[in-house]
């Protein structure tokens, strides 16, 4: 498999590219058509060209855009999208490039790629490849983040026809609703010697720095060889609400070495009932569960002056 260095002047010189967009909205599609026309004006040759009208087709899709022999798979989309392709381009030696087309785009903002469309192709015109780490519960990798709680009591019983009408109101709705009757889960965190008992409502292991399109610390990335574990709230659900606001307010300003950061290389994670798990945003079976990290496994195109181990 090539260097990093040697990908980067691959993609610079040959600007082979594949180009896969979540088009199931009116939004994707509009933006797919701009996303297609700033790539060819870089100067890439597009060798595949996919816009995904139906969900049920993106890993299909990504898969072959993977096979096509490109050194970039730009990948358009929110994060369930980001997170498909990154889990189908680990250790290989292809690069992802982001198109953050999503609401939260939390693995963009934990790389450094900019939100606007023609920065973030200027990003795979000039950028530079680097590797980050991938999360893995069990052998299941993923780039953001596993839930267990809320959000995934959330994401199992979000209903369909509330989706078709609200869109992503649904969650928020669906969350409170769920909340008056939630009842908190007693977790038992074990790693490296460390056990540590908690009641909340929400507890999220997260491999990047950004959580619903916040910073979780200053000092949390893709790149540190380290999972955060961490609850929001305790076992009140007025505790959930304010812990909410205050992580959207005060993320930036936290440290991993704060409470109630656990900053790990994996951990084990028990509850005292079997409850849902969901990962980057997608229902994966019950607790107990077992997390750890696969380090360096992934390729993305970054802005020039990203840090990189």
């Amino acid at each position: 498999m090539r260097t990093k260095r040697e990908l980067g002047a691959a993609i610079a010189r040959e600007r082979r590219a594949a180009l896969v967009v979540n088009a199931h909205s009116r939004r994707g599609r509009r933006l797919y058509e701009g996303a297609r026309s700033r790539l060819v004006a870089a100067g890439f040759t597009l060798v595949g060209d996919h816009p995904v009208d139906r969900p049920g087709e993106l890993e299909a899709r990504l898969a072959e855009a993977a096979d096509s022999g490109a050194d970039l798979l730009v990948a358009g989309g929110g994060d369930g999208t980001l997170g498909t392709a990154a889990r189908l381009l680990a250790h290989r030696d292809i690069a992802l490039g982001l198109l953050p087309l999503g609401t939260t785009n939390n693995f963009a903002r934990t790389v450094g790629v900019p939100l606007d469309l023609a920065a973030a192709v200027a990003v795979l015109t000039v950028g530079k490849v680097i590797d980050v780490d991938l999360g893995l519960l069990g052998e299941l990798r993923f780039a953001n983040h596993v839930g267990v709680g809320l959000s995934a009591d959330v994401m199992l019983r979000t209903p369909a026809r509330l989706k078709r009408l609200t869109g992503r109101v649904a969650y928020p709705l669906t969350a409170l609703a769920l909340l008056a009757r939630h009842r908190p889960l007693r977790v038992t965190l074990r790693a490296e010697g460390v056990a540590r008992e908690l009641r909340t409502h929400q507890l999220y292991v997260a491999n990047g720095g950004f959580q619903a399109g916040r910073p979780i610390t200053a000092d949390a990335n893709a790149d540190d060889r380290l999972l955060v574990a961490y609850p929001v709230g305790g076992a009140t659900r007025r505790g959930l609400l304010r812990e909410t606001a205050r992580n959207a307010l005060t993320g930036h300003r936290r440290s991993l070495g704060d409470e109630p950061f656990l900053a790990v290389g994996q951990l084990w994670l028990e509850t005292d009932r079997p409850a849902q798990v969901e990962v980057d945003g997608e229902l994966c079976g019950t607790t107990p569960i077992r997390i750890g990290l696969d380090a360096n496994a992934l390729r993305v195109m970054a802005p020039v002056g990203t840090t990189d181990r």
